[in-house]
């Protein structure tokens, strides 16, 4: 079985590095002439996934925004993972879980294990019950070639209050993260599975990003980063970037045509400022 980070690996450097977020907003439909019900959601979902799953190399489904129509919106969401898939894109579930025990272990059953419906290529997690709250998911998703993604530094300025505190060892609790995470990778070649979620928003980092894994970073487009602010928050780390835009590439829809070309030039972008780095 070829693990996740080998892949993404693989998929970055023949597609591009950019991950492209599926965020159904209201206001999303609304731009697109599309009803707030599950009509609209199926149409917005099917025309993102048929535009760009063949291109980019990742998909990033915001897990939230389908859940808000209960089965019904889930299922469009089982039907977007597979299709996804299915035309060669690497697909993230943005879900975000953090739990404990058996109850961690069933979101990880949820996105991680190939029976489940929703088995995606990776998942997003949070690690502040304490990284080992994590272990099913870690687990599971190396058993079965598979990713995550944890968050570390994001992009929220509440976010500080808890990211940026300081353990008791001197380290922030992020670097402690990030140091776990590395943990987790070492000896992996070319890249290990377990990545960090770093909003590209931040202007500095201010931790030691060398996971020797994918560094997903949201914030490019609408939230005001640039492919041009990666070089001065990931420095040295910058090649295991997946920038990640979601509505800078989705308010270009619902044309098939403005979603490609809006996905190539961001895609252009990155390329242009991690080769200048």
């Amino acid at each position: 079985m070829i693990p996740f980070g080998t892949r993404l690996r693989a998929a970055m450097d023949t597609r591009g590095p950019l991950c492209v977020g599926i965020d159904p907003h209201a206001s999303l439909l609304d731009a697109w002439g599309l009803a707030d019900d599950i009509k609209g959601l199926e149409t917005f979902t099917r025309s993102a996934v048929e535009a760009l799953a063949d291109r980019v190399a990742v998909l990033k489904p915001q897990s939230a925004f389908f859940e808000r129509f209960g089965s019904r919106g889930i299922a469009v969401l089982e039907k977007a993972v597979e299709e996804a898939r299915a035309a060669g894109a690497l697909v993230l579930m943005d879900a975000k879980r953090g739990d404990i025990g058996s109850t961690m272990g069933a979101y990880a059953a949820t996105y991680l294990d190939p029976g489940s419906p929703l088995f995606s290529d990776a998942v997003t997690v949070s690690p502040y019950l304490g990284f080992g709250s994590l272990r099913p998911a870690l687990d599971l998703a190396a058993a079965n070639g598979a990713g995550v993604f944890v968050l570390a530094l994001t992009s929220n300025p509440e976010g500080a209050e808890v990211q940026r505190a300081t353990a008791a060892d001197g380290r922030s609790l992020a670097q402690l993260m990030l140091d776990h995470m590395a943990a987790e990778n070492a000896g992996a070649d070319p890249m290990g599975s377990v990545g960090a979620v770093v909003g590209a928003t931040l202007g500095d980092a201010g931790a030691n990003l060398a996971i020797n894994g994918p560094l997903l970073a949201p914030g490019i487009g609408a939230q005001g980063a640039t492919p041009a602010d990666l070089p001065g928050v990931f420095g040295s780390a910058v090649g295991n970037v997946v920038p990640s835009v979601s509505r800078g590439v989705l308010r270009h829809g619902p044309g098939a045509s403005g979603l490609r070309d809006a996905a190539q030039r961001f895609a252009d972008e990155v390329r242009e400022a991690v080769s200048a780095a």
